[in-house]
């Protein structure tokens, strides 16, 4: 279980590492890539096992949802955030980027309004804009290092053609972990406005000790008439090329109006992916993402100390995720120019703080789900590239 081996991703076809110039215009040759969201380490051995076990088969024909699969993602549901779900309620998607279009799809028409809490992952706007949508956005209020929730804001925000909301917990960028109370709340504004409530859940997997994340269903199970939930093991095992993810729909209506889209589409999940998923979510999975949330801590208790000792930067406490929320409105200097840095000295790709809405313009996302090696080497960079600074 080292999550330090050096592995080399350039030319690989990774879009990290591959597109990072064409994106960022940070060359591979001697850049970093700490951007899009996938890790840079081997995925957990009982995935790696179940792909050599197919392989040694050698026959990928048509598949299908299987007993087994289900089974995991309801063990994995009930073991790791005591969530007990039913088979039935299980609905699979090429990935929760495809999950997020499908949801919008299917529960809402073009020039609908669609609510975000902002900074948020970027790809909800995005996938707004490609369907036709209306973004409504609401800015999280910030008190200190953490995002809060403004409902009367909020509330005040609306226009009245809004028909769902997209709901990012754990918070991606910013790491913040929902409490029940919060997600009550949100459940609550959901229904007093009818909106369909689509909880981004992703990151569920990937929280830090002395936070406990809970999912949409549990705290708020009154609200199941209304609430679609996605997850996925991508992010959790690394597998996001697989490009599978789930809905979980308690709601018999709700899930008929997705299952019906889903079959017009003639949509199935492929059978690697299924074998992987089945494998990651079990007692070697859970045991390989407990020793891989001790690397992510150790890694971003280097990176925050060492960011936080520059003049003007603020990386913000994370809760969960393994994505850094850096603040640079200390510096006093404008997005373009600590852009500049970042790219041109300190040579790293970064997720833009502006493309995640309001609230995000002073900021940088920064990835650590890599070696300890190379969180060490971005942290030397900054300090050079901030050095007049300090």
């Amino acid at each position: 279980m080292s999550f330090d081996d050096p592995i080399d991703r350039r030319g690989t076809n990774s879009s990290k590492w591959d597109k990072m110039e064409t994106l960022y215009d940070v060359s591979p040759k001697d850049g970093l890539a700490m951007w899009t969201a996938d890790s840079d380490y081997a995925t957990a051995p009982c995935v790696i096992d179940a792909i050599r076990k197919a392989a040694d088969h050698g026959v990928f024909g048509y598949s299908w949802d299987h007993p087994d699969y289900l089974a995991a993602v309801q063990w994995w549901m009930k073991t790791r955030h005591n969530w007990e779900i039913e088979q039935d309620w299980i609905l699979t998607s090429q990935g929760l980027g495809n999950a997020i279009a499908l949801s919008l799809d299917v529960w809402s028409e073009p020039d609908d309004g669609v609510v975000t809490f902002t900074p948020v992952y970027h790809e909800f706007a995005h996938k707004i804009a490609k369907t036709g949508r209306k973004l409504t956005e609401c800015p999280l209020k910030r008190e200190g290092d953490t995002y809060f929730l403004d409902l009367d804001d909020a509330q005040s925000r609306l226009t009245g053609s809004e028909k769902l909301l997209l709901w990012c917990s754990p918070q991606n960028p910013s790491g913040r972990v929902w409490t029940p109370e919060e997600l009550r709340s949100v459940a609550e504004f959901a229904k007093r406005n009818d909106l369909i409530l689509v909880a981004d859940e992703i990151h569920h997997d990937l929280v830090y000790a002395g936070s406990t994340f809970v999912p949409m269903d549990v705290a708020a199970p009154e609200a199941r008439d209304r609430t679609v939930t996605l997850t996925a093991s991508s992010k959790t095992f690394n597998i996001a090329g697989q490009r599978t993810g789930n809905m979980i729909i308690p709601d018999d209506t709700l899930r008929a109006a997705m299952k019906h889209r889903l079959n017009t589409l003639d949509y199935g999940a492929g059978s690697l992916a299924i074998n992987m998923i089945t494998a990651a979510y079990s007692p070697e999975g859970a045991e390989w993402v407990d020793a891989q949330l001790a690397h992510l801590e150790g890694n971003r208790q280097i990176f925050d100390q060492a960011i936080n000792a520059i003049p003007g930067l603020k990386s913000l406490p994370l809760q969960s995720t393994y994505l850094a929320w850096v603040d640079f409105s200390g510096t006093g200097m404008t997005h373009d120019e600590v852009a500049a840095r970042i790219r041109d000295v300190a040579k790293i790709a970064v997720s833009q703080g502006p493309s995640f809405g309001t609230g995000g313009e002073t900021f940088q996302r920064f990835n650590l789900a890599t070696q300890r090696s190379r969180v060490v080497e971005a942290c030397e960079r900054m300090r050079h590239a901030f050095s007049d600074l300090q």
